[in-house]
């Protein structure tokens, strides 16, 4: 077993297993970048309601990489980042604060929705 040190983690395996999860982590840190950027894009184009909420929603996609990228096992990147889908989409749905914030969201798009059918409104 080694332990080789990348950014501010260092990581175990064997030397194999290191440097192919190092060639992962760059990837799987791209791809947290790809998506916060993504949702900086959108957060500028909303309201402040709207950017408040994507606002928390970056802080969730910003724990979620800490807790991703301080992982020491080469195994863990390698077996479950080597091929990028949607897994950095995914920790954050799967985030209950996500949901609430998804769940308030719906709540006042229904209240809306009442709201102008009540005024003979849409």
């Amino acid at each position: 077993m080694f332990a080789q040190s990348s950014s501010d983690t260092t990581l175990t395996g064997t030397e194999s297993q290191i440097e192919w999860a190092e060639r992962i982590r760059v990837n799987v840190a791209r791809e947290f970048d790809r998506v916060a950027n993504a949702f900086r894009t959108v957060a500028g184009k909303q309201t402040a309601q709207g950017r408040s909420e994507t606002q928390k929603v970056l802080a969730i996609l910003e724990e979620k990489r800490a807790e991703t990228m301080s992982n020491r096992r080469a195994g863990y990147f390698i077996r479950d980042w080597q091929e990028l889908n949607d897994q950095v989409r995914q920790l954050i749905f799967k985030d209950s604060r996500y949901q609430a914030i998804q769940a308030d969201r719906t709540a006042r798009s229904d209240n809306e929705i009442q709201k102008n059918a009540a005024e003979g409104i849409g």
